[in-house]
């Protein structure tokens, strides 16, 4: 499967972060369901892509003005 990458620099950092925070406040809280986001977060970032952006056409990757 091949998909797009429409996920960019700042937003990988930003999906990075949020989905560490929320895997550190499930281990605390011991909510399986943080810790699925978090992972989603995580594995969204890392692949580059996000499912949730392709129906809207959504692509980050373009953002700061870095073309290389």
């Amino acid at each position: 499967m091949n998909l797009t990458k429409n996920v960019g620099p700042q937003d990988a950092k930003f999906r990075y972060a949020a989905g560490g925070l929320l895997i550190l406040a499930a281990i605390f809280t011991k909510s399986w369901l943080l810790g699925i986001i978090g992972l989603i977060a995580v594995g969204t970032a890392y692949m580059g892509t996000c499912l949730a952006y392709l129906p809207f056409g959504i692509d980050t990757t373009k953002e700061g003005g870095d073309k290389g």
